[in-house]
């Protein structure tokens, strides 16, 4: 999300999350003001290789409760991070992070070595299975979602990359698959765009209302 009239629009559908891109690199980096949101929905800050001091900064400032990252962020850093946000800082005012969760990105075109998986196992809340494209996020097309049978971990994830209304039907097969049970959310973005940053309501409501119905 990145402009304010968009923000509450899409937060009239009630989402789970929504999420906030920190990376200059990206058209849809955010730089504004969150307006005040329902607090059933969690806000969720997206980095890449950002530094741990940059992030518990944002967490601050936005109250975050969930933090994905994008980049190449090794366990080590994971580690650190889920550190920092989960100890007080007796020299500032407490990030309050009991609830924040970190995801981790992971890209996927035909095929993927599910041994990276490990080393982020315990440390890491969710996975988040991405498109491998040119862009960090928002390449609009999907991956193979089979390359994701026989799932490897517990480790919850969430399902990304180029979801659009024309996968609907895609996802309703994929809930009945036996992996499905690990599936914690389904994450839409540049499909459902006009133009980067800013959704298409009307769209969102009926993917929202197909996928629920289904």
């Amino acid at each position: 999300m990145k402009y304010q009239e968009n923000i509450e629009a899409v937060a009239a559908l009630k989402p789970d999350y929504l999420g906030f891109i920190f990376y200059e690199n990206s058209p849809r980096n955010f730089e504004g003001e969150i307006p005040k949101l329902p607090s059933a929905i969690k806000k969720v800050g997206v980095f890449v290789d950002a530094s741990v001091d940059f992030i518990v900064e944002k967490v601050k400032q936005y109250d975050f409760k969930a933090i994905q990252l994008h980049g190449n962020e090794t366990p080590l850093f994971c580690q650190e991070l889920n550190y920092s946000l989960n100890r007080p800082h007796r020299s500032s005012r407490p990030v309050r992070s009991n609830q924040i969760k970190l995801w981790k990105v992971f890209s996927i075109k035909d095929q993927f070595d599910f041994n990276r998986l490990q080393p982020y196992e315990g440390i890491v809340d969710y996975f988040l299975f991405d498109t491998k494209g040119k862009e960090k996020g928002g390449n609009g097309y999907t991956f193979d979602w089979s390359v994701l049978k026989g799932y490897p971990s517990s480790t919850p994830f969430i399902l990304s990359g180029g979801i659009g209304l024309d996968e609907t039907e895609a996802i309703v097969s994929f809930k009945k698959r036996p992996e499905s049970k690990y599936l914690h959310a389904i994450d839409v973005n540049s499909k459902f765009e006009s133009e980067p940053g800013v959704k298409k309501t009307e769209n969102l409501e009926k993917f929202i209302k197909l996928v629920i119905s289904a």
